[in-house]
């Protein structure tokens, strides 16, 4: 979800020192623990997300300040971006866990009969979370928390950019969990890639598609499963029909959540040409009613430098309705607009991962579908209409990995939709059963009767069995 600067392409921070053989270690430690059984019991699983959670809900405060020290975000935006998220997959993965995990039962087809049938879930085994930047907390945490409620052992490697908030999570982790279940290692280039070279049974990455590649050709050595989690321009449409005023406020909030780090905010948004003057004057005026600032509390600092003078490169001055300032040492870029955009603009060529909104207004939705089926799967994608028409011309015709009509952003929030990508947008779903899902193997099973066994399939073959085959399979004349 981190457009530039990923673990591996940045290694910008602290070397944590743990050797090739070390690390070798922490996987054999978690692979013996893990083929002993142990953690197939659901009661340890639960156990293990309350932990998890008494972690988070016992050092609010000290995760708070270290975030603050990163980014400069305050209390509220904390909780809903990161807290909130965390309880909330934790509380889905505790009430439905017995259900996830019971063995259920498919009906049996006449061949095999008397027999029954069932799939029986299992834990992959030994996982890695590779956690982004952007979310160092709730990024990161989420999908352990899937890989725990499944059953499996997790090593989290944590960005290095976010140097205050991944130490002090590390040292909770190790203070709160055995390493043989739950095991951290910090560090940039070298330990990420050390790690890369372990045998996993499952591979968890969030970061940019670049470094995607090579985390699924690392992967794909040992046969390892894995979920990627990436990004790419999601768009917005803005329809004729719009409620203009809720629009703006939705958009606008979505952009700007976290300066606009986040992986699935809105890229880009087209808006129908007869609402375009309209809709960039709204734009402006929410912009300027929530008073977006650090002192505020509601606003927040790029990640470092370098992320802050790439998005400054991006804004074109004569596009601009309403921002444009910037001051990169600082690494603010203050929340900006740009109108009159084309597809070819610099803007629009890469995620833009950042505070800045390019505006386009387009004449056809054949035409603006088009265009953007012409470029990479986006990870979401933003439609404001009361159309039904409109609404199922767009979900049938736009491929992407997940979104919202009417808002944005907040189809993270429901722990009921399985959340991830399409394409180069990303592989896999995880949130709530399909986080479970993704760390768990699915293993058909059949069980047969002994004291009946028709002879029908075993040698002499006969035209009067094949007969019987045939009636038995519903394939008779």
């Amino acid at each position: 979800m981190a457009l530039v600067t990923d673990d591996i392409a940045a290694g910008t921070g602290p070397e944590s020192g743990d050797s090739t053989q070390s690390l070798h270690d922490i996987v054999s430690v978690q692979r013996l623990f893990f083929n002993r059984n142990a953690t197939k019991p659901t009661a340890f699983r639960a156990a293990q997300l309350e932990k998890l959670r008494a972690l988070f809900k016992d050092n609010e405060g000290a995760l708070e300040d270290a975030l603050r020290k990163d980014y400069g975000k305050e209390v509220f935006e904390t909780f809903l971006s990161e807290f909130f998220l965390i309880y909330h997959e934790i509380d889905v993965a505790l009430e439905n866990l017995e259900a996830w995990a019971r063995r259920k039962p498919v009906p049996t087809n006449p061949l095999n009969l008397p027999a029954s049938s069932y799939i029986l879930p299992e834990p992959l085994g030994v996982s890695l979370v590779i956690g982004p930047w952007n979310y160092p907390y709730q990024l990161a945490i989420a999908p352990a928390i899937a890989a725990l409620a499944a059953g499996c052992t997790v090593i989290l490697k944590p960005s290095e950019l976010t140097v205050h908030s991944s130490a002090l999570l590390s040292k909770l982790i190790r203070e709160t969990f055995e390493p043989e279940v739950f095991a951290v290692v910090e560090g940039g280039v070298a330990e990420t890639t050390a790690l890369l070279a372990e045998k996993f049974d499952m591979i968890f990455f969030t970061g940019s598609v670049p470094v995607g590649k090579i985390v699924y050709q690392a992967a794909a050595k040992h046969l390892t499963p894995v979920v990627l989690e990436l990004g790419g321009k999601s768009p917005t449409i803005i329809a004729p029909d719009a409620d203009l005023d809720v629009a703006a406020k939705r958009l606008v909030w979505a952009k700007f959540l976290n300066a606009g780090q986040t992986c699935i905010a809105p890229d880009y948004a087209c808006v129908h040409r007869s609402l375009y003057p309209v809709f960039l004057d709204k734009l402006a005026h929410e912009i300027e009613a929530a008073s977006y600032s650090v002192a505020n509390g509601n606003y927040v600092r790029i990640v470092n430098s370098r992320n802050a003078s790439r998005i400054a490169d991006l804004i074109d001055p004569a596009k601009l309705v309403v921002g444009g300032g910037f001051d990169v040492d600082q690494r603010f870029i203050e929340p900006t607009v740009l109108k009159d955009v084309t597809w070819d603009d610099q803007v629009m060529q890469d995620e833009i991962f950042g505070p800045v909104l390019p505006v386009m207004a387009y004449d056809d939705l054949d035409d603006l579908l088009a265009q953007i089926k012409q470029r990479p799967k986006p990870l979401a994608l933003y439609l404001f209409t009361e159309d039904r028409a409109v609404k199922d011309k767009v979900l049938h015709e736009v491929s992407f990995g997940g979104g919202c009509i009417n808002d944005a952003v907040m189809h993270i929030t429901n722990g009921d939709l399985p959340f991830g990508g399409v394409g180069e947008s990303g592989t896999g779903n995880y949130h709530g059963e399909a986080g479970f899902r993704a760390f768990s193997h699915f293993k058909g099973v059949l069980d047969r009767e002994v004291l009946v066994d028709p002879d029908v399939k075993y040698s002499p073959h006969t035209g009067e069995k094949l007969l019987v085959l045939k009636a038995v399979l519903g394939m008779g004349d």
